[in-house]
């Protein structure tokens, strides 16, 4: 069986290989995740800066039914289409043709 040595340059230069593949992978995280615009399934903060409405107020929506929401673990998640929706149909003074 062969040994191979490691030098001090080789883990140098294995590091800066390293990091910069891990700066890649976050900086493609980071595009992805800031417009929660982009995202399918939104948290509740989101929605509520999304919509400007109160925690209050959406957990309203969310009791009486309007909004339909999914829970996994202690997180409530939207789906971004049924907000759409949910905008689309409660549109005021539209003119339907």
């Amino acid at each position: 069986m062969a040994t191979n040595i490691i030098t001090s340059e080789d883990l140098e230069q294995f590091k800066w290989e390293l990091l910069d593949l891990i700066k890649e992978h976050l900086d493609k995280r980071l595009e992805k995740s800031k417009d929660p615009e982009d995202r399918q399934w939104l948290k509740s903060h989101q929605v509520q800066r999304m919509l400007g409405i109160a925690p209050n107020t959406l957990s309203t929506l969310r009791i009486n039914g309007t909004l339909p929401y999914t829970k996994v673990g202690g997180t409530i998640f939207y789906d971004k289409n049924d907000i759409d929706r949910i905008l689309e149909e409660n549109k005021r003074n539209r003119t339907d043709y």
